[in-house]
């Protein structure tokens, strides 16, 4: 996986468990594995590695259901704890002892579960708009119940429908000042992905179906970056909740950004990540 000065990515298909896995390789240094959220791929983090890629060996991962990595049939391959034991396996076929992490959202949620599962793989970890699951059993439950009924509905009516209902979400109303270009990207690439992945993957890994992992953060030790959107007032109020459990954590409230502060702010949000890896 040598690369050139210019950095150029390798494409790499890994099987793991009987699953392909694709993944992104490109730059040189110490090694950092991405986690896109929920219905994206690998691409997302695009702007992110340019940045990334000048000190350090960037990891994109497409996790498992998303982009081209493998879509299995049955939900329960989506689970977080198998997932979380397919992407150590990952680093160890890379040869690669320890990684930074970086999630975001729904790979904010499994990178948060591989930190504390697999603390001695990783050297840092880097949090944006994720959370530490949900902590009422009546509220998981329900949530359950919401995830399989969209799952369920994605099925019957497919991707387009629900690209077409996840962006009318208020979790995205921040992104209407985006440029047409750079929405109609993020959507042509939501629409590349499968009715049968995206279902799965709410039934496996949804925040309903997440184990609650609040009681174990006290543990861990890594030094961890939080990252939330100035405009995200219900992820500033969790990521708030985060860095009182955490015994290493520091808190970063990105200007102007809404959920997805690296596609909103992506000079700021680069800027929060260099900074914290630079200190380390």
């Amino acid at each position: 996986m040598a690369m050139s000065a210019a950095f150029l990515m390798n494409n790499l298909r890994l099987r793991v468990d009987g699953k392909c896995y694709h993944l992104a390789v490109s730059g040189r240094g110490d090694p950092i594995l991405l986690l896109h959220g929920f219905s994206g791929d690998n691409s997302n983090w695009d702007a992110a590695r340019r940045a990334l890629q000048r000190t350090h060996q960037v990891i994109a991962l497409d996790i498992l259901g998303h982009g081209a990595s493998e879509k299995p049939t049955s939900a329960s391959d989506y689970g977080m704890d198998r997932v979380a034991r397919d992407i150590i396996d990952v680093l160890m076929q890379l040869a690669l002892d320890r990684a930074h992490l970086l999630g975001y959202s729904m790979g904010g949620r499994l990178a948060l579960y591989l930190a504390l599962h697999y603390p001695d793989r990783f050297t840092s970890l880097i949090l944006e708009s994720a959370s530490a699951g949900i902590a009422g059993e009546s509220e998981r439950q329900a949530r359950r119940h919401r995830d399989k009924a969209l799952a369920d509905r994605i099925e019957a009516e497919g991707v387009e429908w629900f690209v077409d209902y996840w962006e009318r979400l208020p979790l995205w109303a921040t992104q209407a000042r985006l440029d047409a270009d750079v929405l109609a990207a993020q959507r042509q690439q939501r629409l590349q992905n499968g009715a049968r992945g995206l279902a799965n993957s709410l039934r496996g890994m949804g925040a309903g179906a997440q184990p609650n992992l609040w009681p174990l953060l006290p543990s861990l030790e890594l030094p961890a970056l939080l990252i939330a959107g100035e405009r995200d007032q219900k992820f500033r109020r969790i990521n708030q909740d985060l860095l009182g459990e955490l015994t290493r954590a520091a808190l970063s409230i990105i200007p102007d950004a809404g959920h997805n502060t690296h596609l909103e702010q992506p000079a700021a949000f680069e800027r929060a990540v260099v900074s914290f890896l630079g200190r380390l």
